[in-house]
C-alpha cells in the first residue's frame, strides 16, 4: 500500500492538466519528476498538459528530483527554492530555470 505522501504526490500530478495555463510554453517541453517512489513525465506545450506514469522520454528537457515534503512545501506553501536548496541536494535539476516556468504555468509563480 502506498504511503500517504505518495498518494498526495499522485493527486498533485493528476490535477495538473486541469490547472494548466496555456500560453506559458510555446513549444513542447518535457519534465521528468522523481519524487521519492513517484516517477512521472509531464509534457507541456501550447495546447495543454499531459502527465504519464514513469519515464516516457529518453531525455527530458528538465529533470527534477526531490522529496515529497519539499515538493509539498513548494507547491502548497509557496516556497521557492534558492541556490542553497540546489547545492544542499534538497532539490536536484538539470534546468532550474524551467522549473520556475513550470510553476508559472500552473499559477504558482
Amino acid at each position: 500500500m502506498p504511503a500517504l505522501e505518495d498518494e498526495m504526490t499522485d493527486e498533485l500530478f493528476a490535477a495538473l492538466p486541469a490547472s494548466y495555463r496555456k500560453g506559458i510554453f510555446s513549444t513542447v517541453t518535457t519534465f521528468y519528476f522523481s519524487v521519492a517512489e513517484t516517477k512521472k513525465t509531464v509534457t507541456l506545450g501550447p495546447d495543454g498538459c499531459a502527465v504519464a506514469e514513469g519515464k516516457t522520454v529518453e531525455a527530458a528537457d528538465c529533470v527534477c528530483k526531490t522529496s515529497e515534503e519539499f515538493l509539498a512545501r513548494i507547491w502548497d506553501q509557496g516556497y521557492r527554492p534558492g541556490p542553497m536548496d540546489f547545492m544542499s541536494g534538497k532539490i536536484k535539476s538539470n534546468a532550474p530555470q524551467l522549473l520556475q516556468q513550470f510553476l508559472e504555468a500552473f499559477g504558482k509563480s
